[in-house]
């Protein structure tokens, strides 16, 4: 296949996914193999909406070398552990899609899969924590790819899809998704949504970038009024250890002064970011962290990552991604 094709392809990638909101921020990255010793892949830290495909990165697999303007994911090495192993994948996803997350937490038996479905995915497998960009992430994913699976659950973290071609690989994605969401466990009530517009207009008095976030995971863990220990790497990135609960407004208002999301009876949740882009992402990873704390809670599973793995997060994200994403 033409090459510069593939480089539009992979840049093309991530603003699907964003539209099927299996991706958010720069979280996630995408790759395609060109030739026996080289793929072209995403670069680090940069928004899928501004990608172009003077901005992918090509990289060898036999040297880890790479040429381009920018310096490839920090997760290249996952993606060259699927093309050294199959040399029938043409095209690699990784993505932090949320009910794959969640399901990620638990054990493979919480997965409800059928036969048809496990075939249709290339097979599925789990891999253990590491931080990302890590010898230890990409050892964990290398042991989960060598049982021949084509998807990896990857705990704390997403889901590596192989595919054929980029097709085949979005369509993994896709039906992934939907038998994670079929498997995941909630076991309390989903207040009904209500009318945020009254109370966005006084919180946007103090902070003007604030939004609701009404999804029904968020309405269903706001109503237990408890704070939510980060269990997902991306949600301790771009908010931190917890997301704390208010009781009313006047606390909602005091913890954005040092929260950048906050769940609320009755609501579900307000964030609030620098900007709209990043006030979507918070939407995208609280409703994502609700789901997954839903479905190990409803199974009595201790999943929160450690308070040292979310300093360490927090502080990759400020002092990296977020001055990325402004580039």
């Amino acid at each position: 296949m033409d090459e510069k094709f593939l480089f539009e392809q992979v840049a093309e990638t991530g603003r699907l996914l964003l539209e099927k909101r299996l991706v958010a921020r720069t979280w996630g990255n995408f790759s395609a193999h060109l030739d026996e010793a080289h793929f072209v892949i995403t670069p680090s830290g940069l928004g899928y909406e501004q990608m172009k495909a003077d901005d992918m990165v090509r990289f060898s697999l036999a040297d880890e070398t790479w040429e381009g303007t920018r310096k490839p994911s920090s997760e290249k090495g996952i993606h060259a552990a699927a093309y050294q192993l199959f040399p029938e994948v043409g095209f690699v996803i990784h993505t932090h899609q949320a009910y794959a997350t969640a399901l990620g937490l638990t054990a493979p038996g919480q997965l409800s899969l059928t036969e048809a479905e496990r075939a249709a995915l290339g097979g599925v497998a789990w891999a253990e924590y590491g931080l990302p960009g890590t010898k230890k992430l990409k050892a964990a994913v290398t042991a989960a790819l060598r049982t021949g699976a084509h998807t990896v659950l990857m705990r704390h973290h997403g889901a590596l899809i192989c595919g054929r071609d980029r097709s085949d690989a979005l369509r993994r994605a896709t039906l992934l998704e939907a038998v994670c969401r079929r498997s995941c466990r909630c076991c309390v009530p989903i207040p009904e949504a209500q009318d945020t517009d009254a109370l966005l207009g006084r919180v946007r008095e103090q902070f003007p970038n604030a939004d609701a976030e009404t999804g029904e995971a968020s309405r269903a863990f706001s109503a237990l009024g408890v704070p939510l220990r980060a269990q997902l790497d991306d949600a301790a990135q771009m908010i931190g250890a917890r997301i704390p609960a208010a009781k009313n407004e006047r606390e909602l208002l005091a913890l954005l002064k040092k929260s950048a999301s906050v769940f609320l009876p009755g609501v579900g949740a307000i964030v609030c970011g620098e900007d709209a882009a990043d006030t979507e992402a918070l939407r995208v990873l609280t409703d994502k962290a609700a789901v997954a704390a839903l479905h190990t809670r409803a199974l009595g599973v201790g999943a929160e990552l450690s308070l040292m793995d979310c300093v360490l997060m927090r502080q990759v994200y400020r002092l990296k991604y977020s001055k990325k994403k402004k580039e």
